[in-house]
């Protein structure tokens, strides 16, 4: 710390760092060992941030990230989307299927953003927004999939196929970004027809790579 900096807001921060890092959240007990505070300072902290809604706490008392983080990081997304969309356009054009960048939102896989292929007389209508638990589609599964491995390495094959998934109906490819410090996410297809080519795989591959370099 120096004379320029808030030990009150460094602290907060740091409470914001370690509850991120924490799938199951944390006491207070263990926030203020972590932090080599007392637990008065760390209750005071969890109910600084709990007022702007950027910590809650459950029922057994664990503290974890608020939604009120997702209102800050939306803004990050049309920067995520300008620098993917490039990748995304020439995916949509070269498969004629509508291809989408898929970020991790709690336990949801969370569209940030979509490009449709322009020449196809149908494709299937992919919305940015449309939100998904990481189990049911393509892009959430590649992204938990990527969670097993070093991030600078892919699963063998590197991408995830489905058939008939639950939100489209549609078949869906994607292949997870890595490589990426604080960012999950996927970048992937869905398509109309029932059966994928076997290009499409190492096509979202290839995509997903172009759109992690643009995001380093």
């Amino acid at each position: 710390m120096t004379a320029e900096t808030s030990q009150t807001l460094d602290r907060g921060v740091r409470v914001l760092k370690l509850l991120a890092d924490s799938e199951r959240g944390l006491t207070v007990t263990e926030l203020a060992a972590r932090l080599a505070v007392n637990r008065t300072v760390v209750y005071r902290l969890l109910a600084t941030l709990e007022q702007h809604g950027l910590v809650r706490r459950d029922i057994g008392g664990r503290a974890r990230v608020g939604l009120g983080v997702l209102r800050l990081a939306h803004r990050v997304h049309p920067l995520l989307r300008e620098a993917a969309l490039p990748a995304l356009r020439s995916l949509a054009e070269d498969l004629g299927a509508t291809a989408h960048l898929t970020l991790v939102d709690g336990n949801e896989a969370l569209a940030v953003a979509v490009v449709e292929p322009s020449w196809t007389d149908f494709h299937v209508a992919y919305r940015t927004g449309l939100r998904h638990p990481l189990t049911e589609s393509a892009a959430g599964r590649a992204i938990l999939e990527a969670r097993t491995f070093p991030s600078q390495r892919r699963p063998e094959q590197g991408f995830v196929i489905t058939r008939a998934e639950e939100q489209s109906g549609a078949s869906g490819a994607a292949a997870a970004l890595v490589g990426l410090s604080g960012i999950e996410g996927s970048v992937g297809v869905v398509m109309l027809n029932g059966m994928v080519p076997e290009r499409v795989g190492p096509r979202v591959v290839e995509a997903a790579t172009e759109v992690a370099d643009a995001l380093r």
